[in-house]
């Protein structure tokens, strides 16, 4: 047994160098396309895990559970949901410029559907895979290296024959790095190729003749054509998409607007939030045009229906929807991929420059390969012609050899002393033979059938058709220009069979102007009842329903529309609620939970206190707690921008129980649980910070706390109910702040 060895060393250096060898697989193996290919590698491994299955596009459907565990256990030992996930992705025309898998079954849907479990569903390799991702892998064409585990062999590399990086796009997130590259049209790309082909120093404004910009496959509108030099110059940018909206009429003069198109940005749930967005802008009174929305979309395609009241502006409407929603939205361009070994921002030249290099590397290869077969068929057929002219010699050699070796020396080297011949002329041509070991092979392989007089003209042919072969490919390997025209001979066939129309428009669109309609400030009435449930209305239909209101509702505020209320809680928070927010309407309105428009969450905490925020613009605020802590707070260091703040600092275990408006000539009356009641001037209460916990207002008894605070001017009698009789509080001894207080009787 070998002694164990400490090597001793800087943690945070072990640390380091582990977590960037984890960062480099990251973003090595997992998370970035390879720009010649343009694929992750776990894209990579599930297309030719099909190509080995020969789940090809011909051949009957496969379960998806099938290739996702033959990939698993064979190339991508990283989790089944990984691969799944990127074999939808593949299938998902709508997320696709160029879908790799024929799906089966139920792939999810545009509107954030996910797919059905990967038992259910069924996949096999697209046609356009099986043409331009994975022909020719078996002629020597790309680098193939061991799998993880060293039991098989997979590509480093498809040989991908379209530019797939640009037409599918790609988005990922690495350590400290992510990409992500808008899809584009596959005719436009091909014609860009051919263009670097034939003038390697066109620039990328040239480039961009041929390529106007991308192609989502969710179609919309690119409005800022002008800033898609420089993104696709540099690598990065932002690209401005539309959705398309069309206007239809209806009877009786009115109109509707049908959104055909999204931006490509709203794929799954944002379709969702884009309809509630335009709920809420109803609800907030933001526009008062939109009489209904539905969603009619379909396997046929998007079509979003906003009806509108008769008059409405539909273009200010229109541009409020691309303002306040997603429907206008941007999507954030980073070309980022591996390229040779290492990540990097590539501008669109330099994608194109890498692929075009790549593909003369594949037919480099390729053509390679085919020669090499050509010229051992060439060295074949030229030994069978040669063994057709002197048959009869072939013939007697081999009657008069003892084995098959002595035949095949005689055959390469002339040795004739273990052959019979029936003559010494024959025993002297024979020895004059001298056929290569390959030529030696296949003619004594060769079948009688073949010296019929056809099959022997039909191999003169076939030698014929092999030396012109090995011309053309000699003259592809030899000549730049012939193989560039081989590489664009590929690409116009791939163009001719796939390409399809454009669906995205790209051009300079006017910035959405849209004019906001003025609120009108008034004075509203604030009524929230004891389950939350809160609403606006004007001060007269306050004042009719004055007395119902009073008994109904648990809060009211008086307030003004374009303002904010601002709500103290028992756990020492304040939110701050627009009163926009909430609806404005009629008395008998259920109005809708405060928990909707603001950050208050009525399972964990309670109201203890409300006001209108200009209210405390020159007030001061008396906050009082279970444990007896008060404190008097200058109202303006309530009036901030935050939706909630900490109003106060809480010991442990206490709790808010009263914030009211108080002022100095003030009395102060203090009453605990227990029946203690203590009464000092306001003037005895310390002013403090926000954020201080306060002075001790009473000194509480064992298992006492504090349960009401009362507030009224000397020479005001002030009664309250306790028990079984009434109280007169200014009757009370005018004590000091801090005392234990007097009980009273029940």
């Amino acid at each position: 047994m070998q002694d164990s060895q400490i090597i001793r060393t800087e943690y945070s250096e072990l640390m380091k160098k582990s977590y960037i060898d984890y960062a480099m697989s990251v973003i090595i193996a997992r998370a970035l396309p390879d720009v010649r290919d343009g694929l992750k590698p776990v894209q990579r491994r599930t297309l030719y895990d099909m190509y080995e299955l020969g789940i090809r596009y011909d051949k009957p459907y496969r379960k998806c559970a099938r290739i996702v565990g033959d990939t698993m256990g064979k190339y991508h030992p990283h989790g089944d949901s990984s691969i799944y996930d990127a074999l939808v992705v593949m299938a998902q025309e709508f997320k696709k410029g160029m879908a790799l898998v024929d799906g089966h079954g139920n792939f999810g849907s545009i509107e954030g559907d996910g797919a059905a479990a990967m038992r259910y569903t069924e996949a096999r390799l697209a046609k356009i895979t099986q043409e331009a991702y994975l022909a020719d892998l078996d002629k020597n064409i790309v680098d193939f290296m061991p799998n993880f585990d060293e039991t098989e062999k997979e590509p480093e590399v498809l040989p991908v024959r379209v530019p797939n990086l640009l037409i599918n796009g790609a988005d990922g997130i690495a350590v400290g790095m992510a990409t992500s590259i808008p899809p584009h049209n596959l005719a436009e790309v091909i014609d860009a190729v051919e263009a670097y082909m034939k003038h390697e120093d066109i620039s990328t404004k040239q480039l961009m003749k041929y390529i106007k910009g991308p192609d989502f496959p969710t179609g919309g509108i690119v409005v800022n054509k002008d800033d898609l030099l420089e993104i696709y110059e540099s690598g990065a940018g932002k690209i401005k998409v539309r959705g398309k909206v069309e206007v239809e009429e209806m009877k009786g003069g009115k109109k509707r607007l049908v959104i055909t198109e999204i931006p490509y940005t709203m794929i799954g749930a944002g379709i969702g939030k884009f309809l509630n967005d335009v709920c809420a802008l109803v609800e907030t009174k933001k526009t008062n045009d939109i009489v209904d929305i539905s969603n009619m979309s379909s396997k046929e395609g998007i079509r979003i229906v906003i009806e509108l009241k008769k008059g409405a502006d539909v273009e200010n409407l229109t541009n409020m929807l691309y303002k306040k929603t997603r429907l206008e939205d941007t999507f954030g361009v980073n070309m980022l991929a591996v390229a040779d070994g290492r990540p990097e921002t590539m501008g669109l030249k330099k994608i194109i420059e890498h692929h075009v290099d790549f593909q003369f590397e594949l037919a480099t290869r390729k053509y390679k390969t085919l020669l090499a077969k050509e010229r051992d068929r060439k060295e074949i057929q030229e030994g069978l012609i040669k063994a057709c002219d002197v048959i009869d010699l072939i013939i007697e050699i081999l009657r008069g050899s003892q084995s098959v070796a002595d035949a095949r020396a005689c055959l390469t080297q002339g040795i004739t002393e273990n052959i019979k011949f029936k003559s010494g002329i024959s025993r002297k041509m024979a020895a004059m033979l001298r056929f290569t070991e390959r030529q030696a092979n296949a003619i004594l392989e060769m079948r009688l059938y073949k010296l019929i007089g056809l099959e022997i003209e039909a191999l003169m042919k076939e030698h014929e058709e092999t030396l012109k072969n090995i011309a053309r490919y000699e003259d592809i390997l030899n000549h730049y220009d012939s193989m560039a025209e081989v590489i664009i001979e590929d690409l116009e066939h791939f163009k001719k069979e796939y390409a399809r129309k454009r669906r995205t428009v790209v051009e300079n669109g006017q910035e959405a102007v849209y004019e906001e309609k003025k609120v009108e400030e008034q004075e509203v009435v604030f009524l929230m009842d004891r389950f939350g449930y809160a609403k606006t209305v004007d001060v007269a239909t306050y004042e009719r329903n004055k007395e119902a209101a009073d008994a109904e509702n648990k809060w009211i505020v008086n307030c003004i529309n374009t303002g904010k209320l601002c709500v103290f809680t028992n756990t020492g928070k304040m939110h701050q609620i627009k009163v926009l927010d909430l609806p404005y309407g009629k008395f008998r309105d259920k109005g809708q939970p405060i928990d909707n428009v603001s950050n208050y969450d009525s399972t964990q905490e309670m109201v203890v206190y409300m006001c209108d925020e200009l209210q405390l613009r020159y007030a001061k605020l008396l906050f009082a707690t279970k444990q007896g802590m008060i404190k008097k707070v200058k109202g303006n260091e309530f009036q901030v921008a935050k939706r909630t703040i900490a109003a106060t600092k809480l010991q442990e275990d206490d709790e808010l129980i009263s914030v009211q408006v108080i002022t100095d000539d003030q009395h102060v009356v203090l009453q605990t649980k227990d029946g203690y009641f203590l009464r000092f001037s306001a003037q005895e209460v310390a002013e403090k910070k926000k954020a201080a916990v306060g002075v001790r207002g009473i000194k509480l008894r064992k298992n006492d706390e504090l349960e009401q605070i009362y507030l009224f001017y000397e020479g005001t009698e002030h009664k309250i109910s306790y028990g079984d009789r009434e109280l007169t509080l200014n009757r009370l001894k005018v004590a000091k702040r801090d005392g234990t207080g007097t009980k009273a009787r029940s």
